[in-house]
């Protein structure tokens, strides 16, 4: 009688920053190398992950939403284990399963279930496409600024060692995928808690002789620990990107104060200065919390001229909620209406939008490399190195390669073109 072979399912719903899909990547990649196949739907899986958020009170309702509806799936299908990983989760466990006994697994950011054991398999291909990977260096963060519930969650920074990073790389580059992004709550100090103290410049310097490799990234970073040696290396790197996120958070010196950043706004207007120097072709993302306890009209208005001034290529901006178990909950009152942080947020959108348009608008009528990441609308999407989106029209499997298109029309968002009848492919 011929055997029946029993294919197990997993289904992984991720949400937050670019660590939990990184770590979401790693999860697959595990599960995969037990035989286990990939689910299409979450009710067809027999084991279920959420990887959570907790940075805003927004993220962590959609994490509790998902979790309650998970409970009627575990009541329809006792069999099915459901796991719990990311922010969430955090250093107590144990609490979190009198509130949700019906979760199998509580796992700690960057955990893995102890009952499947890791191997040496191939990592973790992109969930986003096969071009590109996350690939995590570093864990946790030792700032504890005061509106951060990270270190709480993740605890201190530990680095992974050089030579598995590495490894990990050459063998992501051997499948075919040519961009890798390194993440961590502060890549900065990436290698200052192991034995030979490797730098992130010295990471960099050995990931860009990989061959088969095209692009690197790396986030996030903090002003207060990016290094003059960091910036000459990226500006000599010619795979390293010229593209960085330095979040500023504020532009006023106290509430950069009452945050504990450890910098004040001529610290972050010099180290944006040097960036530019060295690399006049570099585009620049920031990050921004508006409505902090305490800010004034007058507070805001300074981030604003800080946003106006510098110009930057994107702006990541909310407005603050207060978390608890954070510092800023228990020293301040989240004493600005909830209309006035909308109002400001408002402000600092439409600012960047404007911004964004007209940085984006000097690419009008030029050629730029594209790596192709995937279709969009019967058109092709790709990205630039400094990570503009382009979709453009023309040629076929494109999919991976790099690709010189002609800028037809651009916006405060995306490039738009068409494949340029020269252009070589890689």
């Amino acid at each position: 009688m011929d055997s029946i072979l029993i294919t197990y399912s997993y289904y992984i719903w991720t949400i937050g920053c670019q660590m939990n899909r990184a770590e979401s990547e790693r999860l697959s990649a595990l599960f995969r190398s037990h035989g286990y196949m990939e689910a299409s739907h979450v009710n067809t899986a027999d084991i279920i992950v959420v990887n959570s958020c907790v940075v805003r009170k927004h993220a962590e309702d959609k994490v509790i939403n998902k979790l309650h509806n998970l409970k009627a799936i575990k009541s329809r299908r006792p069999n099915v284990r459901i796991m719990l990983t990311g922010c969430f989760v955090g250093q107590s466990p144990a609490e979190l399963h009198k509130l949700f006994p019906y979760i199998d697994d509580f796992l700690r950011p960057g955990e893995f279930p102890e009952w499947l054991p890791q191997t040496d398999c191939a990592p973790a291909v992109s969930i986003q496409s096969d071009v590109s990977a996350y690939v995590p260096i570093i864990q946790g963060c030792n700032n504890f600024c005061t509106y951060c519930i990270v270190p709480y969650r993740r605890g201190r920074e530990k680095s992974r060692p050089l030579t598995d990073i590495t490894r990990e790389i050459r063998q992501l580059a051997q499948q075919g995928i040519k961009e890798v992004t390194l993440v961590g709550q502060n890549v900065d100090s990436y290698g200052h808690d192991l034995p030979n103290k490797p730098s992130l410049a010295q990471l960099l310097t050995e990931l860009n002789d990989i061959d088969g490799l095209l692009r690197i990234r790396f986030l996030t970073n903090h002003p207060k620990d990016m290094s003059s040696v960091l910036i000459d290396t990226m500006a000599r790197l010619d795979k390293v990107c010229r593209q960085i996120n330095l979040p500023v958070q504020s532009g006023d010196d106290a509430i950069l104060q009452a945050m504990r950043r450890g910098y004040q706004i001529a610290d972050y207007l010099a180290l944006i200065s040097r960036l530019r120097q060295a690399m006049p072709d570099i585009a620049i993302t920031t990050d921004i919390i508006v409505g902090f306890p305490g800010e004034s009209d007058k507070q805001f208005q300074n981030t604003y001229k800080l946003l106006a001034d510098l110009r930057f290529d994107a702006v990541h901006v909310a407005a603050y909620s207060s978390r608890p178990g954070t510092l800023a909950a228990s020293m301040f009152t989240d004493d600005v209406p909830l209309e006035i942080k909308k109002a400001r947020l408002a402000s600092v959108e439409a600012l960047q939008k404007q911004i964004a348009g007209e940085l984006n608008a000097i690419y009008l009528g030029q050629t730029m490399e594209v790596l192709v990441d995937g279709t969009n609308k019967g058109r092709w999407k790709g990205r630039t190195r400094s990570d503009k989106i382009v979709f453009f029209s023309g040629g076929k499997n494109l999919q991976g390669k790099t690709i010189m298109v002609f800028i037809e029309k651009t916006g405060s968002w995306s490039l738009q073109g068409k494949l340029n009848a020269i252009s070589n492919s890689i």
